[in-house]
């Protein structure tokens, strides 16, 4: 790609962060053949970004999405210039693939693939980039191999205002302007090369402010809903339980009321029968409804007439998530549960964007259904291990790095718990880059010392492998003088030894009764070191925190910072006295964990 614009070719001006995102993307393309991203909110023109990098492309470029609306839309932004390009869409009822530029949607794409074996693409840009599977058998997958198997030095470059799947987390694996590490290091998309806060773009009146209202009085209960193998969850359940609960009736008046003074409605559903329901309780000349029975000719009659305001109520069931483009919506009414923060994303950004014909000032979100989604920081790759933890910030002890992780809080803000493993810094020192090497949780490996993830299976530093929890258990229970206890609780004590000096006693409970301690000094800096390296690395909630207990007292008070393991294995020592020689910290494997303990 070049990074200076053909003279002769008209420009549309692109706003400053566009053309700074179309910046990063050419410095990032000039060192690497790497797939790359960019992530853009619904609003900030994404359309354009594309537009602008197709026109300064040097060779062919295609560019996909998943649904006709995109592809067209996409098209027509490229038309701005003054310049040509083919549509391969099905649904547009045009299979053009000539011209130097294509605008396709992945679907024709991939099952005309014959059409497009030419080495000159050089470009392959995919829009809402967060569709793309890792199954090589997916839509996308053949197209990028097809491709790539014509050019090898394919550039990849992908857009999303979400850049996260359901089960997978974050879809690239660093991030450039953080400096941080974000998703697994087989992400597909190698870099995040430019993201836009969505608060950035409320905060410069590039999009309208979400109004959410707490709709905590009048709402569908879903907390007995459990997502199916694939994450998602199941339509029938969710009908059910709307149909159960009778409160449909009340809810759609609510929105009449509150939706009153207002321009464009949309309502998302948790199924057909839902949609159905809701759009016949709405006035009948003022409503349209879409599913994915709806007829394509029946479906975009509904949606010109809902942007042409002669509909005020547009009622749908996940399929006008993306590629929707009514500005004068400031109304967006949510009656189902969302499994993944990418769709609570989409739908509420149907709402945002900028509308002065009719001079919206806000979006109005009236969540019916208890989402706990955070619309402004969503970003996290785990998903949300409980419903009562939050993201906190965790600074790496090793570079300084200001992690983000779930966890707790007391009410003074200190960090009590927190579930990160590694420091997600992403570090540069005379040009070598690696993440940050510190461990907030590890194994140790018995053959080199180094340490691993806890769920590792192989020793990175020396290839050994490491024995898993599963084997230690097996082995401990066969053995006579061995006692392995399944652990359901800790108390910490504040006590004396038998020559009655200050210590700390640790006592661990079975479920079934029987009780194990370790007694450990902190009288002196060096005990103190000790008992931080074989008691509190692997017992604090928080590591990497700074929560150092000065005497025994200071310990047995602050004992909520503490986790207690799951398997404490013992062994006899001269037939007396049984001593504690390992713990069993995230346990997951066959063996049972105490009822207490979670499971």
């Amino acid at each position: 790609m070049s990074s200076a614009p053909p003279s002769l070719l008209p420009r549309v001006q692109l706003r400053d962060y566009q053309q700074e995102a179309v910046t990063r993307v050419l410095a990032w393309f000039r060192q690497t053949d790497d797939p790359g991203l960019l992530v853009l909110p619904t609003g900030a023109g994404k359309s354009l970004v594309i537009a602008e990098l197709a026109r300064l492309a040097r060779g062919r470029v295609l560019v996909l999405a998943h649904i006709r609306e995109l592809v067209e839309q996409n098209h027509s932004k490229y038309q701005a210039y003054g310049l040509q390009a083919d549509i391969f869409s099905a649904g547009l009822g045009l299979k053009q693939a000539e011209r130097q530029v294509v605008f396709g949607s992945v679907q024709s794409v991939s099952r005309h693939l014959a059409r497009f074996e030419d080495a000159g693409f050089t470009l392959l840009v995919i829009d809402e980039c967060h569709r793309v599977s890792l199954n090589e058998d997916s839509a996308y997958q053949q197209v990028i191999q097809f491709l790539r198997a014509q050019n090898p030095r394919l550039k990849i470059l992908g857009l999303t205002a979400t850049p996260y799947r359901l089960g997978q987390g974050f879809i690239y694996h660093r991030h450039l302007q953080q400096q941080a590490v974000r998703g697994e290091e087989s992400s597909f998309f190698r870099a995040c090369l430019y993201e836009l806060p969505l608060r950035w773009m409320v905060k410069k009146g590039y999009l309208v402010p979400p109004k959410p209202l707490d709709m905590a009085l009048l709402s569908y209960d879903f907390s007995s809903l459990t997502p199916m193998a694939s994450g998602y969850f199941n339509e029938k359940q969710m009908d059910r339980l709307v149909s159960e609960q009778r409160v449909t009736p009340q809810i759609v008046a609510d929105i009449e009321q509150r939706a009153a003074p207002r321009q464009g409605v949309m309502i998302f559903c948790a199924s057909v029968r839902h949609a159905e329901e809701v759009a016949g309780l709405l006035p009948a000349d003022l409503t349209g409804l879409v599913t994915g029975a709806t007829s394509s000719e029946q479906r975009e009659a509904l949606i010109l007439a809902f942007k042409a305001r002669q509909l005020k109520y547009l009622v749908n069931v996940s399929v006008l998530t993306t590629g929707f483009d009514a500005p004068h919506v400031d109304v967006i009414a949510l009656l189902r549960p969302t499994e993944s923060v990418s769709l609570y994303q989409q739908m509420l950004g149907r709402g945002l964007r900028l509308s002065p014909e009719t001079d919206k000032q806000d979006c109005l979100i009236l969540d019916y259904a208890g989402n706990a989604w955070d619309l402004w920081s969503p970003e996290i790759n785990q998903p949300q291990p409980a419903r009562d933890t939050q993201l906190v910030q965790v600074l790496c002890p090793g570079c300084g790095f200001a992690n983000s992780f779930w966890g707790r809080m007391n009410a003074a803000g200190e960090v009590l718990e927190h579930f990160g493993r590694r420091c997600q810094g992403w570090l540069e020192e005379d040009e070598q880059s690696a993440q940050c090497d510190f461990r907030f949780r590890y194994r140790v490996c018995e053959a080199c010392g180094g340490e691993a993830d806890i769920a590792a299976r192989v020793c990175p530093h020396c290839d050994a492998t490491l024995v898993d929890a599963d084997k230690r258990l097996k082995e401990a229970l066969q053995l006579r003088d061995a006692l392995v206890l399944r652990v359901s609780g800790m108390t910490l004590e504040a006590s004396v030894n038998g020559r009655g000096l200050p210590r700390l006693k640790v006592t661990y409970h079975d479920e079934d009764g029987t009780e194990l301690s370790d007694w450990y000094a902190l009288e002196t800096p060096a005990q103190r070191y000790v008992f931080e390296q074989v008691f509190l690395r692997d017992h604090l909630k928080a590591p990497g925190c700074g929560w150092s207990p000065a005497s025994a007292e200071e310990a047995a008070a602050g004992s909520e910072r503490l986790r207690h393991p799951d398997f404490v294995i013992a062994r006899k020592m001269q037939r007396k006295h049984w001593r504690i020689q390992q713990k069993l910290f995230d346990y997951q494997g066959r063996y049972r964990r105490a009822d207490a303990a979670g499971s």
